[in-house]
């Protein structure tokens, strides 16, 4: 990372290759929230988690759950926003094993799955929280003094 003289970061910007693009989707006229289970991506489209092979871009599951917003995955289940809860579901058998509530009630804008924990966003909050995935707990909140989505 270069520094300037004031002793402020300033990043290198480097143009990116778009190598591939999936979609659309006429099933799935929106997509709210994106995770890799190692095979397959899958993505909510509102009434369904959905996957597709990134090999070929073909459709090949689809599970029927809400799915409002972020989508992560932990090596074993799936992690669903949907409304002011977040959604354990187990792929084997799209069951949903347990139900969080979600830190901004209804008003999560994604979710990731990091460092043993998941990671919610608040867009318009401009908050981070980490969550604790047994309890649905918060672990701890970054404040950002930009919107995020995750």
């Amino acid at each position: 990372m270069d520094r300037t003289r004031d002793n402020a970061a300033t990043t290198e910007v480097q143009a990116a290759e778009i190598v591939r693009e999936y979609g659309p989707f006429s099933d799935a006229p929106n997509v709210h929230g994106v995770t890799f289970d190692g095979t397959h991506v899958w993505f909510a489209a509102g009434d369904a988690l959905r996957a597709f092979d990134p090999s070929s871009g073909r459709a090949v599951r689809s599970i029927e759950v809400a799915c409002d917003a972020g989508t992560a995955f932990d090596g074993r289940y799936f992690y669903q926003l949907a409304g002011d809860r977040i959604q354990k579901v187990d792929p084997a058998t799209g069951a949903v094993v347990a139900t969080l509530p979600a830190p901004g009630k209804g008003h999560d804008s994604g979710m990731t799955w990091a460092e043993g924990t998941l990671w919610v966003g608040q867009y318009r909050d401009r908050k981070i929280h980490q969550i604790d995935p047994q309890t649905g707990a918060i672990l701890r909140t970054i404040e950002s003094n930009r919107f995020v989505t995750e």
